[in-house]
């Protein structure tokens, strides 16, 4: 941390002081007053940004940042944080947040890595550092003849984020493929490994965002990938293959065009991917809605409920292009809010506010967020945010 001092008179720094702590927290530094040899200083203290850690591409920085490539380096980071009483954060590759402001304390970024795979009679098991890039991943599996994630391809971020949302895309969710996540809790250090039926996993959700949310840091995720593999092909072009025939390389070759032609690269237009979830409604309210819309997409779940597309929803409000500040929904993917021009955090949750609106107003169905919203001193409530 480097200090730079410059005199300024003491009613000066006083008001400095709080202006700079009271507006909107943004500066790559932080300015306190000090006093020496009795007369007062301005302490710039220099932060870390977090631009290079948050997919949005969005200004912003934390008082630290340290990157862990153990479970043991992770944890004393943790420890040594919460020993200065600060708020800490552990990151993957910030696929998935929105900082709303600076971080006013240490962000730990989870870098453990490592890839082991075992085999039984029907299964492959493949360990994975929580540090592992989701992307590879899939390539390695494929490349390696172990077919099972390829739906999943190009879903950003990294292998210790996907249990916490249930990752899913094109029919596939985590659940069907996660045997068990290794967890260090911080507090003591101890291990504990969580299995499938403990996950609690629902759609975008899991017991790591509730009561495991503070407590424990994930470190591994174990995989299962059945040998007698079954192609998914019930989204998007993945209908035009051909169930008899297709192959897992088909399969993601597929789903790495449908993304690349309709997704944003973030790092050509930031973005967190798929801003909102998929909404699950009743069977009645489903049905009213197909009476006026027969075309709408939806999908009847197994608990009754249907699924309906988010982005579909959007799109009928002709809402693609819509513009807020720097932040606007993308052109080709309505579920998609981009970094359009040097946008602010508060651009994105203006925008967010006015879709989730005018969704709520033509459908009176409601979106909520998928991504993870973070305050000052941590993660913050994102439906509450944008209603």
């Amino acid at each position: 941390m480097s200090a730079i001092y410059s005199f300024i008179p003491f009613q000066i720094v006083e008001f400095w002081h709080y202006f700079l702590w009271n507006k909107p927290r943004h500066k790559p530094y932080a300015l306190r007053s000090v006093k020496l040899a009795g007369l007062m200083y301005q302490e710039k203290i220099m932060r870390t940004s977090l631009k290079p850690f948050n997919s949005f591409n969005l200004e912003c920085s934390a008082k630290k940042l340290i990157e862990a490539t153990s479970s043991e380096a992770l944890q004393q980071a943790w420890r040594e944080a919460t020993q200065q009483s600060e708020p800490v954060m552990i990151l993957g590759e910030g696929s998935n947040v929105l900082f709303l402001e600076n971080f006013d304390g240490t962000v730990i970024v989870n870098r453990i890595a490592g890839i082991a795979v075992t085999e039984s009679e029907d299964a492959w098991h493949v360990h994975v550092g929580a540090g592992e890039n989701w992307h590879k991943l899939v390539e390695y599996t494929l490349s390696n003849g172990m077919p099972g994630l390829e739906n999943l391809a190009m879903i950003p971020g990294c292998a210790g984020s996907s249990p916490i949302q249930n990752i899913g895309a094109y029919g596939v969710e985590l659940k069907q493929v996660c045997e068990y996540v290794d967890c260090v809790e911080l507090e003591t250090g101890k291990t504990l490994r969580v299995d499938n039926a403990e996950c609690r996993f629902g759609y975008r959700d899991s017991i790591f965002k509730h009561e495991y949310q503070n407590r424990y840091a994930i470190t591994a995720v174990g995989l299962r990938l059945n040998k007698r593999w079954v192609p998914v092909l019930t989204y998007g072009d993945l209908t035009q293959l051909d169930a008899a025939t297709a192959t897992p390389q088909d399969v993601f070759q597929s789903v790495c065009h449908m993304r690349k032609t309709k997704l944003p690269d973030p790092r050509i237009q930031g973005n967190a991917g798929s801003f909102f979830k998929n909404p699950v409604i009743g069977q009645a309210q489903a049905a009213e809605l197909l009476k006026a819309w027969p075309r709408m997409p939806h999908y009847p779940q197994a608990d009754g409920g249907v699924k309906l597309a988010a982005g579909w929803l959007i799109d009928q409000c002709q809402l693609k292009g819509y513009q807020t500040g720097g932040a606007a929904v993308h052109r080709q993917q309505a579920l998609v809010l981009i970094n359009e021009d040097n946008a602010t955090s508060d651009d994105v949750v203006n925008l967010a506010r006015a879709v989730r609106k005018r969704v709520g107003e033509q459908f009176n169905i409601w979106l909520e967020p998928e991504v993870r919203f973070i305050g000052h001193a941590g993660e913050v409530n994102a439906v509450e945010r944008i209603s």
